[in-house]
Parts: C-alpha cells; sequence; structure tokens
C-alpha cells in the first residue's frame, strides 16, 4: 500500500504540463516557418503633427472654471475695504450693538470712542485694532466682539493679448486666473503664459509666471484693489515639441533663448528617449542637428526651433501576454526575437482543459491592417452606393431605400474591432513564429459544442456530434433563412482558420457561418458587400446582418 501511495505521489506533478512540452506529442518537430500563418507587415505610417496644429504648454488651462467666491470675511488673510460691513457687539462699562459701513476715508466710528481706521487691516486683526481704540478711553471693563459680515467686490481690468479684454468684478482676494478667467484666458497665438504683470497706477506690484503653476502650483497671492489692471505681456520666443514626451506642446521663453534642460523640465520626455532631432534657422539659413539627449541639456534653443523627442535604442525585451486556458502567469517579458515554442515552455496548461491544438497569437499590427483594409473596402462601398445610376423614378427609389440601408450597414460596420488573428496552428503542426512586442497568445479551452450563426432560423450552439455534418447542424438551428446563401457557408476553426466550401467536417469548437445573399443590380455593389461580411465576420468573429 505505502509503495503504490510513493507511485501516486511521484506521478502526480506530471498532471500538469507546460503548453509546448504537451504539444511536443501532437505538433511536427519541424518548425514550419510561414507555413499556415498569416502575417501582413506593413503598418500604419505615424502622423507628423505640424507646427500650426500643437497648441501653447497651459492652452487647456482656462478650459476649466475659475468662479469668483464672495469672501464673507471668514478668510483671516482679507484685507478690509471701504464699504465692508462690520457687525459689533460690545458690552460692559460701554455698550454698542450696531452694524457699521467702512466709510470712504477706510474708518467706522464708535460711540463715545471715535472713529478707528480700519481700511487695510487683515481680519485677524480686526478685533484687536478696535480693543486698542476701545482702551485708549476706557482702560478695563469692556468686552469686544467683531465680525465681517459682507466684503466688497473690486473692478479690475483686464488688457493685453487676451480673448476678451475689459473691465471686470471680482473679490480682492480672486487669483489672477480667476480674472483671465472672465477674460475668456490668454489668447494662444499672441498672449505670454509667462509674463503677467498687476499694474496698480504706473506701478507694476505683481507678476506671475503660469508655468510655475502648471508645474509646481506656485501662483502669487494677491489682494487687488479698485481700478488695478492686469496686463498679459506678448509672447515671447516659442520653440515646438513633439516625439517621445509627455507635454506635447509649444514652450515659451522668459528671454529670447533657453536651454535644452529648461525645456527637458516641463516637456518631460520618456525615460526611453535616446536622441533629441532639432531644426530651425540660425543666421537666416535653414539648420538642423541631432544629438544624444545628455549633449542636449546644455544646447542653446531658439525661437521658433522645432525639438523631436526620439527612442532610438531598440528595446531588448518585449510584452507577451498569455490568455485562455493556462496555468500561472499571464505576463511575460521576454528577449527580443524570442519564438513561440521557447515561450510555451514555460506556460503551464491543465490538459483536460486546454485545447492546445488550437493555439493562435492576436496582433496589434495585423489588427490595424484589418481594420485598414475593411476601412478602405467600407469607402469603395460607400462611393459605390451613392453614385450607383438610376433608369428610371421607380428604380431612383428603390436605390435611394437601398442605400439608406447599406449607409447603415456601414455605420455600424466601422464600429467594429477587428482582433488581428495570426493562425500559428494546424492540427498536428505549429508555426514557430517570432514574437513581437505586445502578441497576445490565446490557449483556448476545450469546448465540446458547434456553434451556428448568421442565416439561419435559430442561431445558437448545440453539442458536437461526430457523425453529423453542416447541413445537420444548420438543420439543429431551424434550416436556414429565407435570405440565406446556401452556397456561401464557413467554418471558422477556434484557432481562427477558416474553411470555405467543399466538403466540410465540422469539429468541437468550431464555428459554423451562414453568410446572406445580397440582392443588387450592381455587379461592383455585390462584390464589395460580400468581401466586408466576410472581412467583419473572419476578422472580428462578429456576425453584422
Amino acid at each position: 500500500m505505502i509503495k503504490k501511495l510513493f507511485a501516486f505521489l511521484c506521478l502526480a506533478p506530471l498532471v500538469f504540463y507546460t503548453a509546448h512540452a504537451y504539444a511536443k506529442d501532437v505538433f511536427t518537430a519541424e518548425s514550419q516557418e510561414n507555413k499556415n500563418t498569416q502575417v501582413f507587415d506593413d503598418g500604419l505610417p505615424l502622423a507628423q503633427p505640424s507646427r500650426s496644429n500643437v497648441l501653447p504648454y497651459g492652452a487647456n488651462l482656462f478650459s476649466g472654471k475659475f468662479q469668483s467666491q464672495r469672501d464673507n470675511g471668514l478668510n483671516a488673510d482679507y484685507i478690509i475695504a471701504p464699504g465692508d460691513k462690520i457687525k459689533m457687539h460690545i458690552w460692559g462699562l460701554l455698550k454698542v450693538d450696531q452694524i457699521v459701513t467702512v466709510d470712504a476715508s477706510g474708518k467706522i466710528y464708535i460711540p463715545e470712542v471715535g472713529a478707528v481706521k480700519v481700511s487695510g487691516v487683515r481680519s485677524r486683526n480686526l478685533m484687536s485694532v478696535i480693543k486698542n481704540k476701545i482702551k485708549t478711553v476706557y482702560d478695563d471693563g469692556v468686552q469686544v466682539y467683531v465680525s465681517i459680515l459682507t466684503t466688497t467686490p473690486v473692478s479690475v481690468f483686464v488688457t493685453g493679448p487676451v480673448v476678451k479684454p475689459g473691465q471686470y468684478s471680482g473679490m480682492p482676494s480672486d487669483s489672477i486666473l480667476a480674472y483671465l478667467s472672465q477674460a475668456g484666458g490668454i489668447d494662444n497665438k499672441r498672449g505670454s503664459y509667462r509674463k503677467i504683470r498687476v499694474m496698480r497706477g504706473n506701478k507694476s506690484v505683481a507678476q506671475a509666471d503660469l508655468y510655475q503653476f502648471l508645474r509646481y502650483g506656485k501662483l502669487p497671492r494677491f489682494h487687488f484693489k479698485d481700478g488695478d489692471t492686469i496686463l498679459v505681456e506678448q509672447q515671447g520666443a516659442m520653440v515646438t515639441v513633439q516625439g517621445d514626451v509627455r507635454n506635447a506642446a509649444r514652450f515659451e521663453f522668459r528671454s529670447k533663448t533657453s536651454t535644452g534642460q529648461e525645456l527637458i523640465k516641463y516637456a518631460r520626455p520618456n525615460e526611453s528617449v535616446t536622441n533629441i532631432a532639432i531644426s530651425g534657422t540660425r543666421n537666416n539659413q535653414p539648420w538642423s542637428v541631432y544629438q544624444p539627449r545628455q549633449r542636449f541639456r546644455g544646447l542653446r534653443l531658439h525661437d521658433g526651433d522645432v525639438i523631436r523627442f526620439v527612442s532610438d535604442a531598440q528595446a531588448k525585451e518585449i510584452d507577451i501576454t498569455i490568455e485562455g486556458s493556462h496555468l500561472g502567469n499571464s505576463y511575460f517579458a521576454v528577449r527580443k526575437g524570442v519564438r513561440l515554442k521557447e515561450l510555451l515552455d514555460y506556460v503551464s496548461v491543465d490538459p483536460k482543459d486546454a485545447d492546445i491544438k488550437n493555439i493562435y497569437i492576436k496582433r496589434k499590427k495585423i489588427a490595424i491592417q484589418q481594420r485598414k483594409n475593411l476601412e478602405k473596402a467600407l469607402q469603395r462601398l460607400e462611393r459605390t452606393v451613392l453614385t450607383a445610376p438610376a433608369q428610371s423614378d421607380g428604380e431612383a427609389s428603390i436605390r435611394a431605400k437601398e442605400a439608406s440601408l447599406v449607409l447603415q450597414f456601414i455605420k455600424n460596420a466601422r464600429r467594429i474591432k477587428p482582433e488581428g488573428k495570426v493562425v500559428v496552428s494546424n492540427g498536428s503542426q505549429v508555426s514557430n513564429i517570432r514574437l513581437e512586442d505586445g502578441d497576445v497568445i490565446v490557449i483556448p479551452q476545450q469546448s465540446d459544442v458547434v456553434t451556428i450563426d448568421g442565416e439561419v432560423q435559430i442561431p445558437q450552439a448545440v453539442v458536437y456530434a461526430n457523425n453529423a455534418d453542416v447541413l445537420d447542424y444548420i438543420a439543429n438551428a431551424g434550416g436556414f433563412t429565407d435570405r440565406a446563401d446556401h452556397k456561401r457557408i464557413v467554418l471558422v476553426r477556434p484557432n481562427g482558420q477558416v474553411k470555405i466550401g467543399g466538403k466540410l467536417q465540422v469539429k468541437a469548437g468550431d464555428q459554423i457561418l451562414v453568410f446572406p445573399k445580397v440582392d443588387s443590380k450592381n455587379l461592383q455593389f455585390t462584390k464589395d458587400f460580400t468581401q466586408i461580411i466576410y472581412q467583419i465576420a473572419l476578422g472580428a468573429k462578429v456576425f453584422l446582418d
């Protein structure tokens, strides 16, 4: 009994295999490069943003709301101004219970005490100022409590390159941003985000650099008075930043030139950036240079330069995701150039649950190409429908109704996202394909059902029967609809492989698609429509009616 138990414990770990180890008994040892593999290597070109459509850094600053909050005196730093209302409650030898208004000279009047200058006093210091004044008459025996009931708004002028220059009302404690927001914000093409001054009379009393606010949250605290002017200066020297950065925008200098180090602080390039391409004008001549990241820090930049941050160093590792029926990790960071079978050696599966004969890959590049091909077909179909000639009024009416339905179909088709499947398995063979960054390896779960979809009476999934053919399964789904094309029956394997026409042998996990007849007098219309249906159904495993 002990020997049997020991033998069982030794064999138990072998219940779970790696995907490739188990597959060695299923797949041929020879690698079938490019065989049974559908790969399209041409991707979409990267868009190159122009200088004109890049917004300045901070352009979205005024898309929010800087609502003026009426100060009720609870702000300890509030500075009392003429027009403010103050509630005084004095008891003891002197009794006063009244609300007073700060007059034009900045004073309030206390019975039996006289006038008290309160204008310019901070809210936190008001009580002590009044107490000190009362003590000049009463040494002791008088208690004081005061509070500010209402504060007085001020009118501030906003001028310079702003969207709506003018005079705006707000509270003395409102920020510069609140007044700029009322003026519609800074003009993106003319205004400076770095040189903003507050003028009182002919004197500059405060300055603001919005880059400091955007990057570090620094904004000068300032109390406005009636007649103050916020002056936004003219936009200074600008450079355009593109490429692998967190902040792709146009950046302004505080002086005529700046350094790469200063720009990096605000543009924040990604860690992968190795080189920087700079183009501009020097001595009235076109100029460009390509430098490593470290040398760029000391480079002097000029107005109008275009700087592109580039990640030239090739990544040594790629990211691969595992989906479906597997055990353990679902994410792997592997060396560049690794092949499918090498990685599968590290993926554990339960052979009773995983359908490793039907492994396939979802690849971003393929999905992009499929989406591009589908869009071309949709545009061609759209042109065909909208330009189809009609021989009579009756035919024109039919064409119009047909076009409306087809355009709705095109609208729905544009929402489809192809999966980008790469077929890498075919029965007893697997292609030892080179993996790419972002690949998703899918190990399907073993299935005992067959799915019937498309132009059948009752689309459904039925239990697999080894003695049934395609027509038996379609009959099980209620048979063909009146719109079904009996000659267009497609079999989609779990690995993404497609079988069309001929004698179709159904296997467990397969999907049967019955396509519709396209009834049209326009041959090109029919061809395009049929092609799109195939692309959608097979590229995204979606059947669009």
